[in-house]
């Protein structure tokens, strides 16, 4: 059982990969949010229990944070860029980032 959930887990994995790289690749539709300019979450992996998030403008982000099966395991709006994540057992989430009308998703590995 424990073998068929690590390749359940590998399978979303790698499917919510080719389909992040699938949304950045390819321009907004007319109308649609743009990307948030210069965003940055590092580090990545992390393993001290923090992260910054940074972009150009210096808004408040609204963070989510989930695990590879969707479920949402923290939530935060940062008006500074660090975010405590010390809660988080090691492994791999997704990260999305909130900034005015532009939205952004990443992976991010907690070691």
């Amino acid at each position: 059982m424990k073998k068929h959930y690590f390749y359940i887990t590998l399978l979303l994995f790698c499917l919510f990969s080719l389909s992040t790289v699938a949304q950045e690749s390819r321009p907004a539709p007319s109308g649609g949010k743009e990307p948030i300019e210069g965003l940055n979450i590092y580090p990545n992996p992390v393993s001290g229990g923090r992260i910054y998030v940074t972009s150009k403008s210096g808004q408040n982000k609204e963070v989510e944070i989930f695990d590879v099966l969707g479920k949402r395991i923290l939530q935060a709006t940062l008006s500074s860029k660090e975010l405590n994540i010390s809660e988080l057992t090691p492994g791999v989430y997704i990260i999305k980032v909130k900034e005015g009308d532009a939205t952004a998703t990443r992976k991010l590995i907690v070691k």
